[in-house]
């Protein structure tokens, strides 16, 4: 598959933490021109979770981009959409019969071991990271540099997403690592999250992705 270069992802608590919500900056980051946004939500998935991420789904299906459910198959499956899994989560051998051969599964990896054991998996795009310290996960890996980060590009011969304390300081020198696209959480989320500043730091993101 083609990803987008810029990977948006609606963190559920990133968010929150800056009152804002994950339909107002779907919206804003889709009309910014966002072909991707997954959703990511790591408590239970309550009637009203479920709701927010089938507002998300139908945002993107009005705009032709991909939407994407962060660790939970069934929730996938339920709102038609694609799933993205970690090294803990239902293995993707397990989760492409569930969604079926149309849906696209993305894999996360945390080590150069990983992303070759992830070689042989049933996924349409690896992930892999942290690449700098995050403060995302609440017990993250060991940050692996540019310098791994290059070496595992390299290895790779599928789409590979490079995640983890990314910002638009440092996202030229990731794309410089050979990566297909920068997934982003924090430096998406400005300070104050209005609906024009969300959309405005999307802007700042798609401008990086072209040069």
């Amino acid at each position: 598959m083609t990803l987008p270069r810029i990977y948006p992802i609606l963190d559920t608590q990133a968010l929150a933490a800056k009152a804002c919500d994950a339909e107002t900056a779907a919206s804003a980051w889709l009309d910014a021109g966002a072909r991707i946004l997954q959703f990511r939500h790591k408590g239970p998935w309550t009637r009203g979770v479920f709701g927010e991420a089938a507002q998300v789904s139908e945002h993107c299906r009005e705009r032709d981009a991909s939407f994407v459910v962060n660790d939970r198959a069934d929730m996938a499956k339920l709102l038609a959409a694609g799933l993205h899994v970690g090294q803990d989560d239902l293995p993707p051998g397990d989760a492409r019969p569930l969604l079926g051969s149309g849906a696209f599964i993305g894999f996360s990896t945390h080590n150069p071991d990983q992303l070759e054991a992830a070689g042989v998996e049933a996924v349409d795009y690896l992930a892999i990271g942290p690449v700098f310290a995050t403060a995302s996960k609440h017990k993250p890996d060991p940050a692996l540099g540019l310098e791994t980060l290059a070496r595992c590009r390299a290895r790779c011969h599928r789409p590979l997403v490079a995640i983890g304390g990314i910002t638009r300081e440092t996202a030229r020198a990731v794309f410089a690592c050979g990566v297909d696209s920068i997934a982003v959480i924090g430096d998406l989320i400005p300070e104050n999250c209005t609906a024009a500043n969300l959309r405005r730091r999307m802007e700042e993101w798609q401008q990086l992705a072209q040069k």
